[in-house]
């Protein structure tokens, strides 16, 4: 079968077409002939290198999140999952690929009304994003700031906060085209990068997700009410300085938090179960996964060149050959 592997990490040139062998299914696992797979920012972190020290190597297949018909089940998994699309996560790589191997426990049968680029496209960042929103004790009423409101999360952080009745929802982004898609997806405000705000913007905010970092974070202290909580979900950006929590000691009176946030820290039945309803909710139109574009397996090194440049409004999905 065909598959995309790292053959050297640092550029997207380092990605390659290969043929590899399909893979069994273990015990507690199942085989997807894939129809979509999600291009996400943790391909990219991997593919770079950036994360070599988690174990990663070069040779690895990237891959975290697909949707497809299931074809085998390894022992201990009901066979009444074969034939079944399903959304799933594999969880360590190998979702770039004709055919992938994900745990049964992850599977989410895809609601007839839902496409599988549409699933990809809204799965694991519409989970992030609700789960980011619980770590940071949004409450309806309250103001919300969306850093990096373009990608996957911050789109589905956008709906959610709206659905769930902020008094407002700003979002930073690079250009007002994007301003202006973001507005129709929920958003009240759009300020620059920087969190340089508009005329009408709140001037403080009671919860920020951040899905940034870098080194401008520590300028968006300066962004929260008192009792406001600033909640980091990614860091397409890379890590702030190393000296950034003195800027939120400086407003000691403020009594503002700071929290990072991992999915992986969601018990699996709890991740497994909002996502799910999460698919649903997307399948009766009440979310909308934002596509930026569909491009074929082989073709996953302008996937990541379009992530590198920052080109990306919503999600890259790639599709096999046939799909």
């Amino acid at each position: 079968m065909k598959a995309v592997a790292i053959q050297a990490f640092g550029s997207p040139e380092g990605l390659a077409v290969i043929d590899v062998a399909e893979p069994d299914p273990a015990d507690g696992q199942v085989l997807i002939t894939t129809e979509a797979i999600g291009v996400g920012g943790v391909d990219t972190m991997i593919r770079s290198g950036a994360l070599s020290a988690y174990g990663f190597t070069e040779g690895h297949i990237p891959g975290g999140e697909i949707a497809g018909t299931v074809t085998a089940v390894g022992d201990g998994v009901d066979p009444a999952w074969v034939g079944q699309r399903v959304w799933a996560f594999t969880g360590v790589g190998g979702g770039y690929a004709e055919h992938a191997i994900a745990p049964a426990t992850t599977l989410i049968r895809l609601p007839a009304t839902l496409s599988a680029v549409d699933a990809v496209t809204l799965g694991s960042s519409a989970a992030v994003a609700h789960f980011g929103l619980r770590h940071a004790h949004f409450a309806p009423g309250e103001s919300v700031l969306v850093r990096g409101a373009a990608g996957g999360i911050g789109i589905m952080t956008v709906q959610l906060a709206a659905q769930g009745g902020a008094r407002a929802v700003a979002v930073t982004t690079s250009s007002l085209e994007r301003g202006d898609r973001l507005r129709k997806l929920g958003a009240t405000h759009v300020l620059d990068r920087v969190g340089e705000a508009a005329q009408d913007a709140p001037a403080g905010y009671d919860v920020i997700i951040d899905i940034v970092a870098g080194t401008a974070l520590p300028l968006f202290f300066a962004r929260l009410n008192p009792n406001g909580r600033m909640v980091v979900v990614g860091a397409v950006a890379g890590d702030p300085p190393a000296d950034f929590a003195m800027e939120m000691f400086g407003a000691f009176q403020k009594s503002m938090s700071f929290a990072t946030f991992s999915a992986n820290t969601v018990p699996a039945p709890d991740r497994h179960a909002v996502t799910a309803d999460l698919l649903a909710a997307a399948s009766r139109g009440e979310l909308e996964p934002v596509v930026h574009e569909v491009l074929p397996l082989e073709r996953a090194v302008l996937a990541h060149q379009k992530m590198d440049a920052g080109e990306v409004f919503g999600r890259i999905v790639l599709t096999p050959s046939g799909s």
